[in-house]
């Protein structure tokens, strides 16, 4: 089962992962300290839902040629 989060924190991370798409990675401590600076929260758990959300959206939104490009070199160092 998946998690369930409040529609104020996806629509908070959403807004922010469109405003800086290159900004966040698929790391969610460093996405902590990217936020930081950013936006301040009333909560350490308000705002670690939304980074985790943010990361979420991260990966999500990748391309799908990373997992055919690891295949293919590992079929080559075979």
């Amino acid at each position: 089962m998946g998690n369930v989060r409040p529609e104020k924190v996806k629509r908070v991370a959403r807004e922010l992962y469109e405003k800086y798409p290159t900004m966040f990675t698929t790391d969610f401590e460093q996405n902590k300290k990217i936020l930081a600076p950013i936006m301040s929260t009333p909560s350490k758990g308000l705002k670690n839902m939304i980074i985790g959300y943010v990361t979420r959206l991260v990966i999500l939104n990748q391309p799908e040629t990373e997992p055919e490009a690891a295949a293919e070199a590992e079929a080559k160092a075979a």
